[in-house]
């Protein structure tokens, strides 16, 4: 007989238990819900056209110690050790971070049984959502086996929901997501969708290295990306300038002679309404961008539009549209030019048909129109001079959505958001923009200034 305390007991218990589960139940498990999953992603992939690719379903921890032992990021850490002083085990540790703070878990459940659902049916309660510039040919002419990288304007946040609704049907797409989603529990739900966290601002030499080579990495695996070339959302409604980090390790890490080849496709976004506008422009005018969250004020909007609805006065925020440019072969591209200077063309050249094919939607039209004119105009007079302004655009081969086919009731329709926001007056059945309002107007007019 051995006597033992019945604390110990429990403990001992307790142990043979997790020993039993970690060793023989949690494999079992593991494999229960692996070939699940593999399963369901086989009848996925039947339906998109652009399966998705193996390097994205990896455990995150396999993907983690791939990234932190890949040859450049070794070198990354000796020299950053050197650099710093400091031990190759400590920067080993750093790098370690980083890949974990970076590289995410994607869920095929959670994307196409949540994500896209949950897309679809908020873009849709809050907008009419339309399909501008669409050339399906240029796009099914992709080579299957290149990776393919949507590149877009940052008008809003709600870009992500958009862009994941109308493409659910042809690629699960991996999101560089800034700093700010990086809380509880957004993080854990981001990850995720497939999405990765970066420090936009961050100027750390080793950080940098990895979140390259992670980049490049998924991009040699095919993964299916979106990037924003301009950093963050415009504070000025128009189609920025592009920052060239990401674009920049995307091309650095490109061999032309092997592997895939990698695909631009250039996405323009626009609203009627954009639901940050006011944070945006008090941004602009303090000239940061540290933007001001308040939850109560997010959670006050929300429960207004609830009350909206179940009083039956909730009406959508107007049009959103999105339209799909010219692709751009990177192989192709490339052939002729120098590779120091390569980023920057690609840049440019992608910005530039991302211009080309912004949408132009009531709100954007009816602004302008406003601004113009130096004296209240009826609503006559804004439909004419809205239907002039949209042939003018139509010349310049941008793409204008009527709805219903009807410029006079696109008119009506920008005229009527613009004054139920208070932007414009309505002086006696004239209309004229608010002197206090005249900045929020420019906003969604520079939307469509480039195309004029």
């Amino acid at each position: 007989m051995v006597e033992l305390p019945l604390w110990v007991l429990i403990l001992i218990t307790g142990f043979a238990v997790y020993a039993a589960m970690e060793k023989v139940l949690a494999p079992s498990v593991r494999w229960f819900f692996r070939r699940r999953m593999e399963r369901a992603v086989a009848q996925v992939n039947k339906k998109l056209a652009r399966p998705i690719e193996p390097f994205k379903l990896a455990r995150r921890h396999d993907m983690i110690q791939r990234l932190i032992y890949d040859p450049k990021v070794a070198e990354a850490v000796t020299e950053a050790a050197q650099e710093e002083g400091i031990p190759e085990n400590v920067a080993f540790e750093r790098a370690r971070k980083y890949a974990r703070e970076i590289v995410p878990s994607f869920s095929a459940a959670a994307y196409f049984g949540f994500a896209t659902r949950a897309a679809k049916w908020l873009s849709c309660s809050l907008f009419r959502v339309r399909l501008g510039h669409f050339d399906r040919s240029r796009l099914e002419a992709i080579d299957p086996d290149a990776t393919v990288i949507f590149v877009m304007n940052h008008r809003s946040n709600m870009d992500y929901v958009l862009v994941t609704f109308l493409a659910a049907d042809r690629a699960a797409l991996s999101y560089a997501v800034g700093e700010w989603a990086r809380v509880w529990p957004l993080q854990q739900l981001i990850r995720a969708m497939g999405a990765y966290f970066i420090r936009r601002k961050s100027r750390n030499t080793l950080y940098r290295r990895v979140l390259a080579r992670y980049v490049q990495l998924a991009t040699a695996g095919g993964v299916t990306q979106a990037v924003f070339p301009e950093g963050g959302l415009s504070l000025t409604g128009a189609v920025g300038e592009p920052r060239l980090g990401l674009l920049n390790y995307l091309v650095s890490g490109f061999d032309s002679k092997e592997g895939r080849d990698v695909v631009f496709i250039p996405v323009a976004l626009n609203y009627d309404r954009v639901l940050e506008d006011r944070v945006l422009l008090n941004a602009a005018k303090e000239g940061s961008r540290k933007f001001r969250f308040s939850l109560l004020k997010m959670l006050g909007f929300v429960w207004r539009q609830i009350r909206f609805k179940l009083s039956g006065r909730f009406h959508r925020f107007g049009y959103a549209a999105v339209s799909f440019g010219e692709p751009l072969s990177l192989r192709s591209f490339m052939k002729g030019r120098k590779k120091a200077t390569l980023t920057e063309v690609v840049g440019n050249e992608l910005m530039a048909r991302i211009r080309s094919v912004v949408p132009v939607l009531p709100v954007p039209l009816v602004a302008t129109v406003i601004l113009a004119a130096q004296i209240p105009l009826t609503a006559q007079e804004v439909s004419a001079r809205v239907e002039t302004l949209a042939e003018k655009l139509r010349e310049h081969g941008a793409h204008v959505h009527i709805p219903r086919d009807s410029l006079a009731y696109a008119a009506d329709k920008g005229l009527r958001l613009l004054v139920q926001r208070r932007m414009v007056k309505d002086l006696d059945q004239r209309f004229a923009a608010d002197p206090d309002q005249t900045d929020a107007l420019q906003f969604y007019a520079n939307s469509i200034a480039h195309l004029l």
